[in-house]
């Protein structure tokens, strides 16, 4: 007699959407869930293994016994099988027995919708029942205000388990413990949004959470799903949106993973061409395959939906949208028009855009892309991938290229630090300096800083000026707002005894006066994402290395002139054209003496005179610090 009760949560019509890969809430109807039946609590259990000949539900209720509860395969073809367990309750640790129709393989797997999993190395699924009440209405109802695309948008890129540790046992903090000092250090650090590096459950920790074995469940290492709730309410109960970095391009090959699920290619690309990561030594997801997208659109929205996210940061996406990415001659097989784009990859990011945007309009999808991919933040109907930002890895690469050499020969690179905005409107672009650039020898972004002690911060702020002031949206990782002076180490903690040396404070308050600034200026974000936003004063200055530029927004009279001094040099009257007469008043200095700056300013107001300059009918002479970055506005 078995131990199961035949029962299911799933209608024929849910079947028809799974198998149609346009079923987007799987996650409430597979996994498991208790509830009561006839009169019995217990757990309802739902998994897709079409190549199984039998599934049992395994675990410390029936000491991992094989056979004990046996699910029941669906009629319908569908490769479902379910049923519902009596007497189980939350927290029981399980996973599936699955007997595979393929040369007697058996595999023992975690289920693939847990809500929770045990703390890694540990690999079992728990049973969990999210029980949360939220208390961010009013944020949820104004967010697409917060999350539109001329609103202001300056990320800090958090790894959870390194951001701050605590004691002498060098523990991460929990959940719990964030939602007070993580959002209260963002609030007063004036950033809009966090974005936590992958929170989803993973096997190992150098992954960094790149690597996801439990794509529903949060990691247990910082305590309960509960708790990540907690994080995220208290974040937007203080005006903060969340955005959460989603891995959709690939999956590791744990034994208790997705991979060779049932005995056969379940999630994965059965060709290994297509469905194995060199790189990564990962598998890739089968996007031809309509239940594999149910299950990754599910994924995405689940996010959206339990756990209030504004957004997902979506990782890899080169690596799905080429067949040949990172593959010599002979390592892919083209596309059926002799192409190397991967056409049902893309084909399901459409998908995707398309379910997030229609769902949850005021969120964003950002693409971590780093080709000429076009239209990859264009509508789907004007031919894009329909994401809403996308990376600007090219001004990141360049940028610090640049900033990296000599004052002296910095007017020999002009073009490097100019050649941005030629592309600049072609995408929605988000800056980035993330945690890819402070790994692997690379160095921080401070320590790449070139000159002695006082350059470099000079340098290290005149670039964080420039990248707020160019054209899109921001993203600093942890510890670049305070000049951290080692690379980061994933096992550590950011280094916050920096904070009593003038230097690190100094960047630190300057951040935080740049959120406030870049908040409070129309002009740098309502028109962040059109040409109509920005012009040129002076691109060509290269012997004195310094870049003028007007940003705008929709009333002109919030119109900022923009002045970087890329050398070491105090540069007196400098003369740049202006487009009309008034007169100059400075708003923002980064070389102020409370950065730890020199302190040349311009104090007085600008007179500006009928004089053609740059090609303008009038101009004006300024002081430009050295090493610096200043922002004029009109009187």
């Amino acid at each position: 007699m078995s131990n199961v009760i035949v029962h299911s949560l799933l209608t024929e019509f849910d079947v028809d959407l799974i198998k149609a890969g346009k079923h987007y809430r799987m996650y409430e109807k597979f996994g498991s869930h208790l509830i009561t039946v006839n009169g019995e609590e217990g757990a309802y259990f739902a998994v897709w293994a079409p190549s199984a000949n039998q599934v049992s539900v395994i675990g410390d209720f029936n000491y991992w016994t094989d056979g004990e509860h046996k699910l029941n395969v669906r009629w319908d073809g569908s490769g479902i099988w379910e049923g519902f367990i009596p007497g189980i309750k939350q927290g029981e640790t399980y996973k599936y027995k699955i007997h595979s129709n393929y040369y007697g393989i058996q595999t023992e797997k975690a289920d693939p919708f847990a809500l929770s999993c045990e703390l890694p190395p540990k690999t079992a699924s728990v049973v969990w029942n999210l029980d949360y009440k939220w208390r961010d209405k009013a944020w949820m109802g104004y967010r697409k205000n917060k999350n539109a695309l001329d609103k202001p948008y300056s990320v800090y890129e958090v790894h959870l388990a390194s951001w701050k540790r605590k004691g002498e046992e060098n523990r991460s903090l929990s959940y719990a413990e964030l939602a007070d000092e993580l959002v209260s250090y963002l609030k007063e650090m004036q950033f809009t949004h966090v974005e936590f590096m992958p929170i989803m459950e993973y096997p190992y920790d150098p992954s960094w959470g790149y690597q996801l074995t439990g794509y529903f469940a949060p990691t247990s290492r910082f305590g309960e799903p509960e708790g990540l709730m907690l994080l995220v309410d208290k974040l937007h109960q203080n005006d903060i949106g969340v955005i959460l970095d989603w891995v959709p391009s690939h999956f590791p090959e744990d034994a208790h993973g997705l991979g060779f699920f049932d005995g056969s290619h379940l999630y994965e690309h059965p060709d290994r061409k297509r469905g194995y990561h060199p790189d990564w030594k990962s598998l890739i997801f089968n996007y031809g395959r309509n239940e594999v997208k149910s299950f990754l659109i599910s994924n995405a929205l689940f996010w959206l939906d339990k756990f209030h996210a504004d957004g997902l940061r979506v990782d890899a996406v080169a690596s799905m949208l080429y067949l040949d990415y990172s593959r010599d001659e002979g390592e892919w097989d083209a596309n059926q028009f002799g192409g190397n784009e991967n056409l049902e990859a893309i084909e399901f990011i459409k998908e995707l855009n398309k379910a997030v945007y229609e769902n949850y309009p005021d969120t964003q999808t950002i693409a971590e892309e780093s080709t000429n991919f076009t239209g990859v933040s264009k509508p789907i109907d004007l031919g894009g991938l329909g994401f809403g930002m996308k990376w600007m890895m090219g001004w990141m690469h360049d940028t610090l290229e640049y900033f990296q050499k000599e004052g002296i020969y910095r007017k020999h690179h002009q073009n490097d630090i100019t050649f941005s905005m030629t592309y600049a409107f072609s995408e929605n672009f988000m800056l980035p300096l993330s945690h890819d650039e402070v790994v692997y020898g690379k160095k921080s972004i401070k320590g790449r800083m070139t000159g002695d002690e006082w350059q470099q911060y000079a340098n290290l702020r005149l670039l964080y000026g420039y990248m707020f002031t160019h054209p899109g949206t921001n993203l600093l990782f942890m510890g670049s707002e305070f000049g951290q002076s080692e690379e980061w180490n994933f096992q550590g903690s950011l280094d916050w005894h920096l904070l009593q040396y003038d230097f690190h404070s100094g960047v630190k308050k300057y951040i935080t006066d740049l959120n406030s600034f870049y908040k409070s200026m129309p002009a740098l974000y309502e028109k962040q994402f059109s040409s109509e936003g920005f012009e040129w004063i002076d691109h060509s200055d290269a012997e004195n290395s310094v870049l003028s530029y007007i940003r705008k927004g929709h009333d002109k009279e919030n119109d900022l002139v923009v002045i970087c001094n890329m050398t070491p040099v105090i540069r007196e009257n400098y003369k740049v054209g202006l487009p009309r007469k008034g007169s100059l008043k400075e708003v923002f200095n980064s070389d102020a003496k409370k950065y730890e700056g020199s302190g040349v300013v311009n104090a007085k107001p600008i007179k500006i005179k009928k004089s053609t300059w740059h090609n303008k009918v009038y101009s004006a002479a300024v002081k430009l610090p050295p090493l610096g970055v200043i922002v004029l506005k009109w009187a």
